[in-house]
Protein backbone atom coordinates (compact mmCIF):
# COMPACT_ATOMS: atom_id res chain seq x y z
CA UNK A 1 0.00 0.00 0.00
CA UNK A 2 1.28 3.56 -1.40
CA UNK A 3 1.06 6.27 1.31
CA UNK A 4 -1.03 9.04 0.57
CA UNK A 5 0.89 12.57 0.27
CA UNK A 6 -0.67 15.05 3.22
CA UNK A 7 -3.16 17.44 1.76
CA UNK A 8 -1.11 20.98 1.80
CA UNK A 9 -1.22 23.31 4.64
CA UNK A 10 -4.39 25.77 4.08
CA UNK A 11 -3.19 29.05 4.21
CA UNK A 12 -4.46 30.95 7.57
CA UNK A 13 -5.21 34.64 6.85
CA UNK A 14 -4.89 36.96 9.72
CA UNK A 15 -7.73 37.30 12.09
CA UNK A 16 -10.35 40.23 11.12
CA UNK A 17 -12.26 41.54 13.61
CA UNK A 18 -14.39 43.35 11.39
CA UNK A 19 -16.67 41.33 8.59
CA UNK A 20 -16.67 41.89 4.97
CA UNK A 21 -20.33 41.85 4.75
CA UNK A 22 -21.38 45.06 6.34
CA UNK A 23 -18.11 46.96 4.82
CA UNK A 24 -19.16 45.87 1.36
CA UNK A 25 -22.87 46.96 2.20
CA UNK A 26 -21.32 50.48 3.12
CA UNK A 27 -18.94 50.93 -0.11
CA UNK A 28 -22.36 49.57 -1.98
CA UNK A 29 -24.34 52.61 -0.53
CA UNK A 30 -21.48 55.30 -1.39
CA UNK A 31 -21.95 54.19 -4.90
CA UNK A 32 -19.03 51.20 -5.20
CA UNK A 33 -21.25 48.92 -6.71
CA UNK A 34 -18.50 46.38 -7.76
CA UNK A 35 -15.44 46.15 -5.62
CA UNK A 36 -12.42 43.70 -5.52
CA UNK A 37 -12.11 40.87 -2.82
CA UNK A 38 -8.47 42.18 -2.18
CA UNK A 39 -9.81 46.45 -2.23
CA UNK A 40 -12.28 44.82 0.62
CA UNK A 41 -9.53 43.46 2.37
CA UNK A 42 -7.34 46.45 1.79
CA UNK A 43 -9.74 48.79 3.60
CA UNK A 44 -10.39 46.52 6.48
CA UNK A 45 -7.21 46.17 7.06
CA UNK A 46 -6.78 50.52 7.61
CA UNK A 47 -9.84 50.58 9.51
CA UNK A 48 -8.55 48.10 11.97
CA UNK A 49 -5.04 49.53 12.19
CA UNK A 50 -6.58 53.15 12.90
CA UNK A 51 -9.06 51.48 15.32
CA UNK A 52 -6.13 50.15 17.17
CA UNK A 53 -4.11 53.64 17.23
CA UNK A 54 -7.23 54.55 18.26
CA UNK A 55 -7.69 52.90 21.19
CA UNK A 56 -4.41 52.63 22.34
CA UNK A 57 -4.57 56.36 22.69
CA UNK A 58 -7.85 56.51 24.47
CA UNK A 59 -5.85 54.16 26.54
CA UNK A 60 -3.22 56.45 27.38
CA UNK A 61 -5.64 59.13 28.03
CA UNK A 62 -7.53 56.76 30.77
CA UNK A 63 -4.30 55.89 32.54
CA UNK A 64 -2.79 59.39 32.39
CA UNK A 65 -6.36 60.30 34.14
CA UNK A 66 -6.32 57.45 36.19
CA UNK A 67 -9.18 55.29 35.22
CA UNK A 68 -9.81 52.08 33.60
CA UNK A 69 -12.89 52.47 31.45
CA UNK A 70 -12.56 53.97 28.11
CA UNK A 71 -15.26 56.61 27.63
CA UNK A 72 -16.49 58.39 24.17
CA UNK A 73 -14.73 61.37 25.13
CA UNK A 74 -11.50 59.85 25.45
CA UNK A 75 -12.22 58.04 21.90
CA UNK A 76 -13.21 61.87 20.60
CA UNK A 77 -10.30 63.31 21.92
CA UNK A 78 -7.45 60.19 20.59
CA UNK A 79 -9.04 60.45 16.94
CA UNK A 80 -8.88 64.65 16.99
Amino acid sequence: MAKKKAAPAKKTKAESYIAKAPIRRLMKKEGADLVAAEALDKLIGFLEKKAAEATKDSLAICKKDKRKRITAADVRNATR
